[in-house]
């Protein structure tokens, strides 16, 4: 099929990412860089280019020569630019996070069903290897039933000026949680806790609870003080336990015949103490998988979904479900209660 043409709002920390995967994808003719910044932008673009450096959202909306933006500009106004966007018939792609608010990510996935538009989130670790061998693993059964996940995503990072660190780095893990699990985001009642410890006037390292189906949990662990850097998954099984490692090419997943067997479960809470506990110790299973940059995966998959006229693998909606964990992480750090994530469809 044609190539689809494309062009990129916003020339700060992201977009160039994007602009060099659209530029080597075969799926995807760029056209244009549009930015308030034109100097900015033409440095993305690079000396002797054909694409365009454009300074004006609404004259790029109005071209006939591009299919689909891919916006990367602050969250605050991906509303508004994604929902001009769709009603100029034109597929949309929005980094993390979807929006600022539920209320806005609900107009702008309405605005794209009205239009008949693609809306997809750049979820970019769901496009990994890695992420995606091991969402086929679980659905295989391969680790059994979830008992729990540890996830911790530190590092010595940039101290955000408009959101705390949940906003910043935890869309990542809970992005990836939807994306693996099956059940999904439809967890329990959120608890999270959080410390200024620099006075920055929003939290710097944080940690939240979120109870699933089935009696397990999962932990997350945000930090931008950390002075090492870890990107770790673990998620235990009733059958087996699985730990991805983002740091170690050399192993990132690891598949463990370890873990905790019951053998005896009283009914009596009172004689829960004799139950029978027997530890399995059993071999290491460590896939080959192919190394390939996550974002060339992503940009494939949004030219699919166009072509075939489906969602994509991380829609409007998984963005929605991820907004309103943050939302209920935000509420919990405030009133130092659980609470319970917004389902999508209540209003």
């Amino acid at each position: 099929m044609d190539t689809l043409k494309v062009a990129v709002i916003g020339a700060g920390y992201w977009g160039p990412n994007l602009v060099r995967n659209f530029r080597s994808s075969p799926d995807w003719d760029l056209v244009a860089v549009c930015d308030l910044d034109a100097q900015r932008a033409a440095r993305v673009i690079g000396d002797r280019s054909t694409v365009e450096v454009e300074t004006d959202v609404a004259k790029l909306l109005q071209r006939d020569d591009i299919d689909a933006v891919a916006i990367a500009t602050p969250a605050r106004t991906h509303a508004e630019l994604a929902i001009a966007a769709s009603k100029a018939g034109k597929h949309v792609l929005v980094e993390k996070p979807l929006a600022s608010t539920l209320e806005d990510a609900r107009r702008m996935v309405q605005a794209a069903a009205d239009n008949e538009r693609v809306l997809m989130l750049d979820h970019t670790f769901c496009y990994t290897p890695a992420v995606r061998h091991i969402r086929e693993l679980i659905a295989q059964g391969a680790i059994g039933d979830v008992l729990y996940v540890d996830s911790v995503r530190i590092n010595l990072g940039l101290v955000q000026p408009d959101v705390n660190v949940f906003w910043d780095l935890a869309p990542h893990d809970l992005s990836i949680l939807d994306f693996i699990l099956p059940f999904g985001l439809e967890v329990g009642p959120v608890t999270a806790t959080g410390a200024d410890p620099l006075d920055t006037g929003r939290a710097c390292v944080g940690h939240a609870s979120l109870p699933l189906p089935g009696g397990g949990i999962a932990s997350i662990s945000v930090n931008w003080l950390s002075p090492t850097k870890i990107r770790s998954f673990v998620i235990g099984g009733s059958k087996s336990t699985l730990v991805w490692d983002d740091l170690n090419p050399m192993q990132r997943v690891a598949l463990y015949d370890r873990g905790v067997d019951v053998a005896r479960r009283p009914e009596d809470l009172a004689e829960r103490k004799q139950v029978a506990v027997s530890y399995r110790m059993g071999d290491i299973h460590v896939p080959a998988l192919r190394e390939t940059e996550a974002l060339g995966l992503m940009v494939a998959e949004y030219a699919a979904a166009i072509r075939e006229g489906r969602p994509p693998l991380t829609d409007g909606h998984a963005g929605m479900r991820v907004l309103s964990l943050l939302h209920a992480i935000d509420e919990s750090l405030a009133t130092g209660r659980a609470v319970a994530p917004q389902r999508e469809d209540a209003r």
